[in-house]
């Protein structure tokens, strides 16, 4: 049955609050004006006043957490600091958690579901890299910076905002830095967060902030598996036992064979050898081999195919190496080791979460453009969470690399931070806008 209703803004508000996981029968017309409702109140206007005036503060914040190293497995001190800007934001039971995550509730009226707001603490860069920031007029160079210390900066901004405007959502948000995001972290963070911390089972729908750009939606998570591959062998002189078996010689063998793997490039599914490692001296056939392999793809299917074929590669390089060379003093044997396991996964963009961020996009008069991306979403999107990646909008580029950089545009930033508050906001609902 079909009720014709008038959508006053009460009600339009009212209806962009329901809850996450209901799908919604009349999509993108109706959320879209919801949106754009919330744009034109008087509590989004306050909110972007606040945030227009505290931008100096979230640059200053910005640069402050990006000079405090923070490697994977290394991010206490980052921690320390960043729980201070969300207890001084006034934010309630700020605390790390057992594996270091940064917790910090903003209570609602109890009427929503929890709604997780995540940035991560750590940076790929090992200990000793400089973080000091080079500024050179409104560019910030500093590993790190974008990648992804500043979206850190801006969720402190976001809870003095929120706090500025007296704003009161309706669901709670849990703001949360998040330790173990890059690399080996393999999502230890988010995994303790939604699987053994005092949150999990309550966090209904989550939104990650990575450096994105001003409209980049990213709700696609691509999955990888990092392996650790060694090839041992007896070992011995070069020229005394020149013809035993040489592991060097299966690993290249297997290497040759992996590079050769088709993959289809409409699931983007990728690998790459990035670390090689073994041997002692060039007198010396090695007594052991290594190298570490990652492996990705948006399908899990293709994935999990790739990651057959690459395990046929290593198993026919071990035998083929034995069956050419001498084993009398012993064979080549294989052995690996699970680095990292990030689980792919999706949020549909028929999910009221992914409509609501379209939403708030086009509302700030922004073309979302979608994508996917490796992030602390893939293990809520696993889990069956509605889960999607958004930026803060700055200009951010050469990520992972020590000429990180990270651009400022002081007319253009806080509008872009707000609209990232709207996403949050239409998702948590507001209590009399």
């Amino acid at each position: 049955m079909h009720v014709k209703t008038r959508l006053t803004p009460a009600l339009i508000l009212s209806l962009a609050f329901s809850t996450a996981s209901v799908a919604l029968a009349q999509p993108s017309p109706t959320i879209d004006k919801q949106a754009q409702a919330l744009r034109k109140s008087r509590t989004f206007v306050a909110l972007q006043t606040a945030i227009t005036n505290d931008y100096e503060r979230t640059v200053r914040e910005g640069v402050t957490l990006t000079e405090i190293p923070a490697p994977t497995f290394k991010e206490e001190a980052r921690a320390k600091a960043f729980a201070q800007l969300l207890q001084d934001a006034g934010l309630q039971n700020v605390e790390i958690d057992a594996v270091g995550n940064v917790t910090a509730l903003r209570k609602g009226e109890g009427k929503g579901p929890l709604v997780a707001v995540i940035a991560h603490l750590d940076t790929v860069f090992p200990e000793g890299v400089p973080v000091k920031v080079r500024r050179e007029g409104l560019t910030l160079h500093a590993p790190g910076v974008g990648d992804d210390t500043f979206p850190l900066a801006v969720l402190a901004t976001y809870a003095r905002a929120l706090a500025a405007a007296k704003v009161r959502t309706r669901a709670d948000i849990l703001f949360v830095g998040s330790v173990g995001e890059e690399g080996l972290g393999d999502l230890r963070g988010v995994r303790h967060l939604f699987q053994h911390g005092p949150y999990a089972g309550k966090i209904a729908s989550v939104i990650v902030f990575e450096p994105a750009a001003a409209g980049q939606l990213i709700n696609v998570a691509v999955g990888a598996r990092r392996y650790k591959v060694t090839f041992t062998g007896p070992g011995g002189h070069s020229f005394s036992d020149f013809g035993i078996v040489n592991p060097g010689y299966a690993m290249a063998g297997a290497m040759t064979a992996i590079s050769r793997i088709t993959t289809d490039p409409a699931t983007r599914t990728t690998y790459n050898v990035g670390v090689v490692s073994g041997g002692t001296s060039p007198n010396v056939i090695p007594t052991q081999m290594s190298m570490s392999i990652d492996m990705r793809s948006e399908d899990p299917r293709a994935l999990e195919a790739l990651e057959a074929r690459l395990r046929d590669a290593l198993d026919q390089a071990v035998a083929g190496e034995n069956a050419a060379r001498s084993t009398l003093k012993g064979s080549i044997r294989l052995e690996t080791e699970v680095l990292g396991d990030r689980p792919a996964g999706r949020t549909g963009k028929e999910d009221p979460l992914v409509q609501r961020a379209e939403a708030a996009m086009r509302s700030a008069g922004l073309t979302p453009r979608y994508d996917s991306a490796s992030t602390d979403a893939n293990l809520p999107m696993s889990l069956g969470l509605p889960a999607i990646v958004i930026g803060p909008g700055f200009s951010a580029k050469d990520g992972h690399s020590p000429e990180e950089s990270l651009t400022l545009d002081p007319a253009h930033d806080p509008l872009n931070i707000a609209t990232a508050l709207q996403v949050i906001l239409l998702q948590t609902g507001v209590e009399h806008p």
